[in-house]
């Protein structure tokens, strides 16, 4: 069985600790393998690997931490995520969608909508309930992000490979 390779944005601690407490609290506890966070490629092929290992640090190397703003809510249909606003890491995607041209998947060729995934795999109903009892509660919030991280996906679980510290200056 293939495992492939997932490239995150690392939240920040606060954020990170604020979105884990909504997953434990919303998310079905059967399906909850993860820890919060922003997927940037959902499906790298094995045979990638060392190629990502050398290349995600380069790009950390030269970035400066992507700023990112929590914006409110997102309707995923049978679940809810914490909408971004995130411009800086939405241009580090493409630039490493370009690099790996003609190696992404179907699902990595659309321009993603960043966002924190609190709750999947429910009802609409449900989902729409918890939008609609957290939606005061959902606050603008401006943060950066720290790091990209690798995993390889195991059937549900992921395993984590390595994370690249971004170090760069920012870009006028």
């Amino acid at each position: 069985m293939s495992r492939p390779f997932i490239v995150t944005a690392k939240l920040p601690p606060d954020i990170q600790g604020w979105a884990e407490g909504l997953r434990r609290a919303h998310f079905p506890p059967e399906r909850n393998h993860l820890h919060a966070h922003v997927t940037m490629f959902h499906a790298f092929a094995p045979s990638l690997l060392d190629e990502l290992r050398d290349f995600l640090p380069q790009v950390a190397r030269e970035y400066a931490p992507p700023a990112a703003r929590i914006s409110g809510l997102m309707d995923l249909g049978k679940g809810t995520a914490i909408a971004l606003e995130a411009p800086g890491l939405l241009a580090l995607r493409a630039m490493i969608a370009e690099h790996f041209h003609g190696a992404l998947t179907d699902q990595d060729l659309y321009e993603p909508r960043p966002h924190i995934t609190i709750q999947n795999k429910v009802s609409k109903e449900e989902a729409r309930a918890l939008q609609a009892e957290l939606a005061p509660q959902i606050e603008p919030r401006d943060f950066a992000f720290p790091a990209l991280e690798l995993h390889r996906y195991l059937g549900g679980p992921w395993e984590w490979v390595k994370t690249c510290a971004f170090r760069g200056k920012e870009r006028a």
